[in-house]
């Protein structure tokens, strides 16, 4: 920060020496000049040059700047995207399994630091709600519906989660609210649990 603030400083006193130098070069330039045809519009021409150079200048490095933040900004969502998918893929490996086993256990505390990393507060703690009945039901071998309902019922709350963390400003742009879309994929949830 300090770097910064020093390098803003010397870059500002250089500009303003700069501009001070180059007004009185100009301007010195410009009325010797006065005695010469057409030397004050060759003068002119060469500092409309100048500002134009300088201006161009300032604009691209602006849009480097903002395209390398947004490509910054798209590699963390593809990296957020992926986590979430390995989670998602990895509970449902263990569900189709019906158990856990040490390297399940292993997997899920590694995938619990990635998303300690890049996961919203919502997500995080729909995970801890998650992962607590997860705990309290994967070992039982006789699961009662209403245990796996409830698992689903969380599962289903991490899932919005997710989904309003990846895509939440997408679905601010519909007709339909967060509320609207976490009742729909309860929903979703309840049909499928109704078919098993």
């Amino acid at each position: 920060m300090r770097k910064l603030r020093r390098d803003s400083a010397i870059l500002l006193t250089l500009s303003i020496v700069l501009i001070a130098s180059s007004y009185i070069f100009f301007r010195y330039a410009y009325r010797v000049a006065d005695q010469f045809p057409f030397s004050q519009e060759i003068i002119l021409a060469f500092v409309g040059a100048i500002i134009t150079i300088l201006i161009t200048a300032v604009l691209l490095n602006k849009q480097t700047e903002v395209e390398v933040r947004k490509e910054g900004i798209i590699k963390y969502l593809e990296l957020k995207s992926q986590i979430y998918i390995d989670l998602l893929n990895h509970l449902e490996s263990i569900m189709q399994k019906g158990e856990a086993d040490e390297s399940d256990v292993i997997k899920l505390k590694f995938l619990n630091h990635k998303l300690a990393i890049i996961a919203s507060p919502e997500v995080l703690l729909s995970f801890e709600n998650f992962i607590r009945t997860f705990t309290e039901i994967v070992d039982d071998p006789h699961l009662e519906e209403d245990e796996k309902d409830r698992l689903m019922r969380d599962l289903a709350k991490l899932t919005i989660e997710i989904r309003k963390d990846l895509v939440g400003h997408l679905d601010e742009q519909t007709e339909f609210s967060h509320s609207a879309i976490a009742e729909q994929i309860k929903r979703n949830s309840d049909i499928l649990e109704d078919f098993d």
